[in-house]
């Protein structure tokens, strides 16, 4: 097999009992993952590698694990480990996932399952000409990236898992249940992700990240609608119901104020990449999702779910919900207790998340994945689904680059 223009033989999967975990990265989504990983019966992580080792060793120590390997290609090399949980810069997910695979490992790897990055340009080229790449040119790449990513992991015999968290959320699962009970078709669909910026400083930059926003944030309600479109299909007709078109915006909207000079508490300065976007998809039954992320959200994570069905009405609160809540005269009063992600002050009224890891998804998917490794059983969140989010979303930008509807039956 081939990875990254080197030949890489494909070793045999070992068959798994308690999952070895082999987290790459050393940022926010990797401290995630070391909770939930924690907590995860059947399943431990090993050890850890990040693009600099110092890093690597001190996430290592802040979460208690002993191994830290110099490169990916140690990590995977031998019988150490498992499954590879990839947590890194979306620009490395192919390369590594590849790697991985032909090492006979299982991936995890966090959405999106690829991204344009001017793959397909020369090394050397600027970063606006990999910005300004055709929305078609991009589309094409990135959704053949996935599909080949994909494939690899086929070809090796291994699980490819699709992060996307939302999909085992309490609040998603409970929904799913209340449909399948109703035996009711979903006609209107409106999800978000809303935040008041990313963690991360590579996600200013199209050549890392491949997209903003809608990207990075509205995957996440797009891929829990494609999967429930699917879901109802099979179950109702015994077919998935696929998308058909996508109508799209997007825009950087915090230049509103700094073109002013006004004072602002969200990100900005965001460069090649949007902080808002919104994405209407169209699916071959007549059904409509709305789906959207923005960068512009004060008072901390705000994620939802609003499904309108025929003989009914669901609607989640992945994030904030109402389960505690709080009041502090100022901003001393609860310390350095974390209220919940990007909330920004602990003044005043907040609602505290009881448990951040669960109700986002992240550990129950966490659990589901070592279930799966060790009994073979499918997931949500499968390759197929992660190529799927991945064309979608290009598809949406290819839209927003030409002001018009697109059937997605015209990109091929």
């Amino acid at each position: 097999m081939s990875t990254c223009g080197v030949e890489v033989e494909t070793k045999p999967m070992r068959e798994v009992h308690d999952v070895r975990v082999g987290v790459v990265g050393a940022g926010f989504l990797a401290d995630t993952r070391a909770r939930c990983w924690a907590q995860v019966r059947g399943a431990r992580v090993v050890g850890s590698v990040a693009a600099h080792v110092e890093r690597a060793q001190a996430w290592a120590a802040r979460h208690g694990i002993a191994q830290v390997w110099d490169d990916v290609e140690a990590m995977v090399e031998g019988d150490g480990v498992d499954l590879v949980d990839l947590c890194v810069p979306n620009a490395l997910h192919r390369p590594l996932a590849e790697l991985a695979a032909a090492a006979g490992k299982h991936v995890l790897c966090t959405k999106p399952l690829t991204a344009y990055v001017g793959q397909d340009l020369p090394t050397d080229a600027a970063d606006a000409e990999v910005a300004n790449r055709s929305a078609r040119e991009q589309w094409r790449v990135a959704t053949a990236d996935a599909e080949a990513l994909s494939a690899a992991t086929e070809r090796a015999g291994v699980r490819l898992f699709y992060g996307e968290n939302w999909l085992y959320a309490p609040a998603f699962q409970r929904a799913l249940g209340l449909l399948e009970t109703a035996a009711s078709p979903v006609l209107e669909m409106r999800g978000w992700e809303c935040h008041s910026g990313s963690h991360a400083a590579y996600a200013r930059s199209w050549r890392l990240a491949g997209g903003g926003a809608l990207l990075r944030l509205g995957a996440h309600p797009i891929g829990a609608m494609l999967h429930l479109k699917r879901n109802e299909g099979l179950r109702l007709d015994g077919a998935p119901i696929r998308p058909v078109s996508v109508t799209a915006e997007v825009a950087d909207c915090s230049r509103a104020a700094t073109q002013r000079g006004a004072a602002a508490s969200v990100a900005t300065d965001w460069g090649e990449v949007e902080n808002w976007g919104s994405v209407v998809i169209a699916f071959e039954d007549g059904s409509r999702g709305v789906a959207s992320g923005s960068d512009n959200w004060l008072g901390g994570m705000d994620s939802r779910l609003q499904l309108l069905a025929a003989s009914c009405r669901v609607e989640c609160n992945l994030s904030p919900n109402d389960l505690v809540r709080a009041y502090a005269a100022d901003t001393e009063v609860f310390g350095d207790e974390v209220l919940m992600e990007k909330h920004g002050t602990s003044g005043g009224w907040s609602t505290p998340m009881p448990d951040e890891d669960w109700t986002s998804g992240q550990l129950p998917m966490c659990q589901a994945i070592a279930d799966a490794v060790a009994s073979g059983d499918p997931v949500a969140g499968d390759g197929e689904l992660g190529v799927a989010v991945t064309s979608l979303v290009y598809a949406a930008y290819v839209s927003a680059a030409e002001g018009r509807r697109v059937e997605l039956s015209e990109l091929g």
